[in-house]
């Protein structure tokens, strides 16, 4: 019989658990975030998703503090609070994200349908911090609060447990089509939801029916680990399927142990990692770390484990503030993640191949790093950016993939492509004949050769028109060089054709010749081309911060023409000295 893991307030991390003390004393005794109507109506009005969303999350973390603080010093104040939160979670009309919901389209509404509730990842997160709460609170609660852990029990039961039991046409199943992060996510929330449900012959059958989500989302993972999501999903993709695993004591071998080791291979250096679709080159640190820690004690992966470590901050922000009461609770009382030596540098990786995602990574550790991707532009979170080239200068991006910006109801529409992020003519792509890459699975590279520290492979699939374009991307260490050598051979219309870069940092630009300015200090990279190329600057203004907050005020784009419909340009970047 599954059960969570027994809860041991003498093993909590005192400098973690007082620092928490400090961030729930601040708002403790004010009126806790009030999700309205209008606010949920917004997605289905305007298109935003952030004002609600921000509303619930500020009220997850505030519970998620209490709850940890009343289960560590059984505080009468502490439980009173968690109670408070623990009441308004289960009157909250909703548990879904207005993003995700199907009210509009089955009802017509812009409001919940409470006799309808939609099974999210807004929902199985809230059951499972139910969950968790009633796992560490249950005495106290009972004592204090009666009746209290009866309508957890009604709430859960009723927007996510007999909804997963009942309704099967959600995708996230994997029942019949693709799976993703969604799938290890709601289906880990569900595994420890089912905890609520009194009767023990349903609780078996919830969760044999949450593991085999877990075993299908393990058996779609590649042999190489990688997640074609990138760096900031794998938290939410990978990292729910292992922790998911740890709770129920599997074994982390395989494909499985290649994942724990993906976080480490990406990282550029610093805060800086490889971002694909719709991560960001520089994520908030306050990831939970300690699921990867945990992860890679388990995987016998000391690499990994050392990069988990070196971002422990005593006294920091725990990952469960932000993702996750059973997150919190675990990181507070995992001996090893509070014995793990803070700020401990972890070993840079070499050079990486992923054949899944086709993803090269090679690194000069006292200089320039390239990253070359194939792949297709039907991949999750998918941006148009077959052939892309991100290049970093010490660890520091300088030629960059931008991202995306604030989620928005378009973001994940038919109109998700008229977005500039998401466009190849905002990557490190070529334009061919003025066109940009099309989505599609059938825009996909072609004829990839990884060979040593370069990747080559053919673009023109990505494109209309029938052109041809190989382009090949190589770092030389002896020179400290990386060369980006384009062939071509275009069918037919010629105007418009570019080779594009986006560049953060300060730009100059000469014929043939730029130099830029690295952000964070890192250094200034010289780019030389052909003279005879004409070139032009496009300056992109960041105003969302999702962008702003990565890169500064604004990219900059440097456009270098092709006039003649066969031809070859190599471009060179490397370090001024």
């Amino acid at each position: 019989m599954f059960t969570l893991p027994p809860w041991d307030p003498s093993a909590a991390d005192p400098p973690t658990l007082a620092a928490l003390r400090t961030r729930a004393e601040a708002v403790a005794g004010t009126p806790w975030p009030v999700p309205r109507a209008r606010d949920y109506a917004r997605y289905f009005r305007d298109g935003d998703r952030d004002a609600y969303e921000q509303l619930i999350w500020a009220r997850d973390r505030r519970l998620s503090r209490a709850v940890a603080l009343a289960a560590a010093t059984r505080s009468p104040d502490w439980l009173d609070e968690a109670a408070d939160g623990i009441q308004l979670l289960c009157e909250q009309s909703s548990w879904c994200w207005p993003a995700h919901d199907d009210t509009f389209s089955r009802h017509g509404a812009v409001v919940p349908t409470v006799t309808d509730p939609y099974l999210d990842l807004g929902a199985s997160e809230i059951a499972a911090q139910l969950a968790w709460a009633d796992h560490v609170l249950g005495e106290q609660l009972d004592a204090r609060v009666p009746g209290l852990r009866a309508r957890i029990r009604h709430e859960a039961d009723v927007r996510v447990l007999t909804p997963f039991e009942h309704r099967r046409d959600w995708h996230w199943l994997g029942l019949d089509g693709p799976v993703g992060n969604w799938t290890p996510w709601i289906h880990g929330n569900v595994l420890v939801a089912a905890t609520l449900a009194p009767d023990r012959r349903r609780r078996e059958r919830l969760v044999a029916a949450a593991v085999g989500g877990l075993e299908r989302f393990a058996a779609a993972l590649p042999e190489d680990g990688a997640i074609d999501e990138g760096y900031s999903y794998w938290w939410n993709g990978a990292a729910r399927l292992l922790e998911a695993l740890d709770l129920l004591d599997r074994p982390i071998d395989g494909k499985l142990r290649a994942t724990v080791a993906f976080p480490h291979s990406v990282h550029l250096g610093g805060p800086w990692y490889l971002n694909h679709a719709d991560g960001q080159a520089r994520p908030t640190l306050d990831q939970p770390w300690a699921v990867l820690h945990r992860a890679a004690r388990r995987a016998d992966d000391r690499a990994a484990e050392a990069h988990a470590a070196a971002h422990r901050v005593p006294g920091g922000p725990v990952a469960g503030e932000e993702q996750g009461l059973g997150r919190l609770l675990l990181a507070l009382t995992d001996r090893a993640w509070r014995d793990a030596v803070p700020g401990a540098a972890g070993p840079v990786a070499g050079d990486v191949w992923f054949p899944s995602t086709q993803v090269l990574i090679a690194r000069d550790p006292a200089g320039l790093t390239l990253a070359v991707k194939g792949g297709h532009n039907d991949e999750h979170h998918n941006h148009n950016d077959v052939g892309s080239v991100v290049v970093a200068l010490r660890g520091v991006p300088v030629l960059v993939d931008p991202g995306r910006p604030t989620y928005t109801a378009q973001t994940f529409s038919d109109r998700r492509y008229e977005l500039w992020t998401m466009q190849s003519g905002w990557h490190n792509t070529p334009v061919l004949g003025g066109a940009f890459q099309e989505p599609g699975r059938a825009a996909a590279a072609a004829g990839v050769v990884a060979a040593g520290s370069g990747l080559s492979l053919e673009l023109g699939a990505a494109y209309p028109g029938g052109h041809r374009w190989r382009r090949a991307a190589r770092l030389d260490r002896a020179s400290g060089r990386v060369t980006v050598t384009d062939a071509w051979h275009l069918a037919g219309h010629v105007g418009g054709t570019e080779i594009r870069w986006m560049i953060a940092g300060t730009l100059r630009v000469d014929d043939g010749r730029a130099e830029i300015d690295a952000l964070d200090g890192a250094g200034t990279v010289v780019l030389t081309w052909p003279a005879r190329h004409p070139w032009a600057v496009v300056v992109r203004e960041l105003d969302d911060p999702m962008l702003s907050d990565v890169w500064g005020e604004r990219l900059t784009r440097l456009d270098i023409t092709v006039a003649e419909p066969v031809g070859t340009l190599e471009l060179s970047i490397e370090e001024l000295r």
